[in-house]
């Protein structure tokens, strides 16, 4: 699973890299928008109109699927729910904000704090909504193999690393 994970998570990031980071060719550009939820304040106040829900949802769904394709490609079902919801959450919000960091150089694309809220709030329902219960699900179904010590085939004896591991030294 973990390699499923890596592959999809470096094409989705392959996809959004390509969607957000392509030069424009716009006859003005607005200037960046660095006070937070100026641009979600003045979406709403047109009202919520198709042209808000598609520009504040894109945001949201740009990187939601990092919520599932960061613990995927960690590949760990025994950690706690909130170190996993703080990693994955925190690691969105650091890809959020290096993609608006490389827009603010690119012709026709403007950096915008709400973008970073609205796509790291994205991650965030995601992760939420989706990890704790399938990995819940997979612990049930793999808990069997816990308790079970590999065995060396032919012979029926645990590997001697198993039983030495504290006192061997690799210097």
């Amino acid at each position: 699973m973990r390699v499923t994970g890596l592959l999809l998570l470096v094409a989705h990031l392959l996809i959004v890299g390509w969607l957000t980071l392509r030069p424009r060719t716009v006859p003005w550009v607005p200037a960046a928008n660095l006070e937070p939820l100026a641009t979600i304040r003045a979406e709403l106040a047109h009202g919520a109109s198709w042209e808000a829900v598609q520009h504040l949802g894109g945001s949201v769904l740009l990187l939601a699927p990092l919520g599932v394709l960061l613990p995927l490609s960690a590949g760990r079902l025994n950690v706690s729910p909130l170190v996993s919801f703080t990693r994955t959450v925190f690691a969105g919000a650091m890809i959020a904000l290096a993609i608006e960091l490389l827009q603010s150089g690119i012709p026709g694309r403007v950096p915008d704090v709400d973008s970073v809220l609205l796509s790291t709030l994205g991650v965030a329902v995601v992760h939420l909504a989706v990890v704790p219960g399938a990995r819940c699900r997979l612990r049930r179904r793999y808990e069997h193999l816990g308790a079970v010590t590999p065995k060396i085939p032919r012979v029926g004896l645990t590997p001697q690393a198993d039983v030495l591991s504290g006192s061997r030294t690799y210097l």
